[in-house]
């Protein structure tokens, strides 16, 4: 959002809104799949739609899986550095390390309850906005009317802002902890409500960065390239404590996500080979699982030791996602539709035409992404 901020200014504004009901509407279907399911995506296609869709699913969620752990890996090592004035590079490994460790001895649960306020300090944005004296009138008139640019930097911005939000792992989690925690039909309307109102506010915070980073470093032409760009945005409010503010949040942002990350892609490997799966297990009672966790890491870090600056990753990892996510998101929805495997409770009529008609949407985003790149 810093970058999309710091080179589109207030033009996506309007797609950032947007996010709001989109992303609503695929938490409630993918709520759906969980609850009434009770298993996984990668369970339900292994199950009814053949190999090549198995390994599609399965090959698409693990490349755009790694590429953003890695991404989040570099993030969180870039955090730390701008916490302790040191090179990015010597934490990616120890921070690999603690995400390992989170997983294998089951204490993500008590970290997750401490670090999810942390990311309260994400609300100086607000104030950073309303500090960098944005022009609201363009705001206001970039939120409602929807700027539709061809350049560079509106399509990659365009296409980063669907893949960092709709990227799979998001309503892939979903399906597996709904389906592990299997609430009662009757709840199924509160996990719908909760999910819906996570959205809103996850989509209000990424607004007033767009605007703050706009605001600071957007009209000044300033690019955001390293932690240290995007932290400047944080000025207005926090002065030369910004890259500390920022730190703390990008820290713990990645701290947040990355077990998130990590577990998908061992539950979508679990659940395509049918292996004994779950963070609840022990160790030796699902060894597999657990090495796919390793290894899951391990490649991160290879990938995150190329040299790529870590903002410039994060936003790499996110349109690679955009290109993705019609794919998955087009086997949610077929799967929330299948009277079979829903038990005979599938999504409605509505639930499936706006899923189907937001998978095209983003599949038509990509594909205008991919011919420019080609073809300029």
């Amino acid at each position: 959002m810093s970058v999309i901020g710091a080179t589109t200014l207030y033009d996506l504004s309007w797609l950032t809104i947007l996010m709001v009901p989109v992303l609503v509407i695929i938490q409630i279907i993918s709520s759906h799949v969980g609850v009434q399911g009770r298993s996984d995506l990668q369970h339900f296609v292994r199950r009814a739609y053949g190999r090549p869709s198995q390994f599609l699913l399965l090959g698409l969620v693990l490349v755009v899986t790694i590429i953003t752990i890695a991404a989040d890996l570099e993030a969180g090592a870039a955090a730390v550095g701008l916490l302790l004035h040191a090179p990015w590079r010597w934490f990616v490994v120890p921070l690999g390390l603690l995400t390992l460790a989170l997983l294998v001895f089951g204490t993500y649960d008590e970290v997750e309850k401490v670090l999810k306020y942390v990311l309260l300090v994400l609300l100086t944005y607000v104030v950073a906005a309303v500090l960098a004296n944005a022009e609201w009138g363009q705001v206001l008139h970039h939120s409602i009317m929807p700027t539709i640019g061809m350049d560079k930097h509106h399509l990659d911005g365009s296409l980063a802002l669907l893949g960092t939000t709709l990227t799979s792992y998001v309503y892939i989690w979903q399906t597996i902890e709904m389906g592990e925690e299997g609430p009662s039909r009757a709840r199924l309307w509160l996990k719908k409500i909760d999910a819906a109102f996570g959205m809103f506010f996850g989509v209000a915070i990424f607004w007033f960065i767009l605007v703050a980073t706009g605001a600071t470093l957007g009209v000044h032409h300033e690019h955001v390239e390293t932690a240290q760009d995007a932290a400047r945005a944080l000025r207005p409010v926090a002065g030369r404590f910004a890259s500390y503010l920022f730190g703390i949040g990008l820290l713990g942002s990645s701290l947040l996500a990355l077990p998130v990350l990590v577990g998908t892609a061992a539950y979508v490997v679990g659940a395509q080979f049918d292996w004994e799966r779950g963070l609840s297990h022990r160790l030796h009672e699902a060894s597999k699982f657990y090495a796919v966790i390793a290894a899951s890491i391990i490649l991160s870090v290879v990938v995150s030791l190329v040299g790529v600056q870590p903002i410039t990753l994060l936003f790499m990892a996110s349109i690679a996602a955009g290109i993705a996510t019609p794919v998955s998101l087009a086997y949610l929805v077929i799967v929330a539709s299948n009277k079979q495997l829903m038990k005979g409770h599938p999504i409605g009529p509505w639930l499936r035409w706006t899923g189907a008609l937001i998978a095209a949407a983003v599949g038509l985003v990509g594909l205008i992404y991919l011919a420019s790149q080609f073809f300029g």
